[in-house]
C-alpha cells in the first residue's frame, strides 16, 4: 500500500469510530435530558396540569426550532403534504399521547415508580417493531434488557430485592405503563421518515403536528378542569422541558433511531433511571450508597450487551 493511502486510512479510522459512536452519544444525551423531564414533571404537577405543560413545552420548542428549521423546509411543501399522515401519526404518539400520559401519571405516582415503569419501553418497542416491521429481537438483546432491568430493580428498591413483594400499581403507574406502547409506535414509525427531511426539519414538522392536536385538548383542560399557574417556577419548568427535553432530546433520539434502529435505541432508555438517581443525589442532596453503584453498573453492562454485536 502506498504511504499516502496508508496515512489516509490511518486518519480515517478515528473518524469512522466517531461516526459509529455519535448516535449512541446522542441517545445518552437524550436519556439525561429526559431524566430531568420526569423530575420536573413531578415537581410542577400542582402548578401545570398535564396537557398545559405539554402544550407550552412544544410551543417553546417550535419557537426555538423555527429560525433553523423553516429555511430547511423551504420548497418541501410536496414532501410535507405527501407525508402528512405519517407526521401526524408521529405527533399523536410521540408528542401527544406519550407525554400527556406521563405527566398525568406523575400527578399521582412517585418519580421512582414512574421511571421504573419506563423500563418497559424496550419491550413495547420490540413488540411494535415485530408487529409493524417483522423485526425480531436477538437473544443477546433480550439478555441485555433483562440484565439492565435487574440493575433498575436494585436502584429502585435500594438493594432490598425482598421489597418487591410490597410493590403496588396505582392509577399513576398504569398511566405511565399505558404510555409505553405509544412510544413504541413512535420509535418504529421513525424508520419510515421521509428522507427529504433532515433532523431539524422533521422535528419541527412533528412538533407542529403534535401542537395542532394538543390545542383543542389544552383549551378544554383550561376552561373546564384546571388552568395553569403562572409563576417563576412554572416558567422555568416550561423553558427546561421545551429546550432540553424537547428540542435537544428529540433531535438526538430521532438521529440515533435513524442510524441504529428502534430496537437497539430502546435499550438505551435503561440509562434513564440511572441518570434519575444521579440527579436526585446532585439536586436533592441524597446520600450515595453501594446499591447506587451496583445498580448503575448493572444497567451499563446490560446496555452495552444489547447495543453491541458479537465480534464488533
Amino acid at each position: 500500500m502506498p504511504a499516502t493511502d496508508a496515512s489516509a486510512a490511518a486518519s480515517s479510522a478515528p473518524l469512522s469510530r466517531w461516526r459509529i459512536l455519535l448516535p449512541y452519544a446522542g441517545l445518552v444525551a437524550t436519556t439525561l435530558c429526559w431524566a430531568g423531564n420526569w423530575v420536573v414533571g413531578r415537581a410542577i404537577r400542582d402548578e401545570m396540569p398535564p396537557i398545559a405543560l405539554n402544550f407550552w413545552r412544544w410551543t417553546v420548542a417550535l419557537i426555538i426550532l423555527a429560525p433553523f428549521a423553516l429555511p430547511r423546509l423551504r420548497g418541501k411543501g410536496e414532501v410535507l403534504r405527501r407525508s402528512a399522515p405519517l407526521l401526524f401519526g408521529l405527533g399523536a404518539t410521540g408528542i401527544v399521547l406519550f407525554q400527556v400520559l406521563v405527566y398525568s401519571g406523575l400527578r399521582s405516582t412517585t418519580t421512582v415508580n414512574a421511571v421504573l415503569m419506563n423500563s418497559a419501553a424496550p419491550l413495547f418497542i420490540i413488540l411494535c417493531a415485530w408487529l409493524m416491521e417483522r423485526d425480531r429481537a436477538t437473544p443477546r438483546q433480550i439478555l441485555g434488557m433483562l440484565i439492565s432491568f435487574c440493575g433498575i430493580v436494585v436502584i429502585m428498591k435500594r438493594g432490598d430485592v425482598a421489597a418487591l413483594a410490597d410493590f403496588r400499581f396505582d392509577p399513576g403507574d398504569l398511566a405511565i405503563l399505558a404510555a409505553m406502547p405509544a412510544w413504541g409506535i413512535y420509535s418504529v414509525l421513525l424508520k419510515r421518515r421521509p428522507r427529504e427531511l433532515d433532523g431539524l426539519g422533521l422535528l419541527f414538522a412533528i412538533s407542529a403536528a403534535g401542537l395542532m392536536l394538543l390545542s383543542p385538548a389544552y383549551a378544554a383542560e383550561t376552561l373546564w378542569f384546571h388552568a395553569p399557574t403562572v409563576s417563576l417556577a412554572s416558567a422555568a419548568a416550561v423553558l427546561y422541558v421545551g429546550l432540553f427535553a424537547s428540542v435537544l432530546a428529540y433531535f438526538c433520539w430521532n438521529y440515533g433511531v435513524a442510524l441504529v434502529g428502534p430496537t437497539r435505541s430502546g435499550f438505551m432508555l435503561h440509562l434513564l433511571p440511572a441518570f434519575g438517581t444521579l440527579l436526585a443525589i446532585v439536586v436533592n442532596g441524597e446520600s450515595v450508597y453501594r446499591y447506587h453503584f451496583a445498580g448503575i453498573g448493572t444497567i451499563l453492562v446490560g446496555v452495552l450487551l444489547a447495543t453491541t454485536s458479537r465480534g464488533r
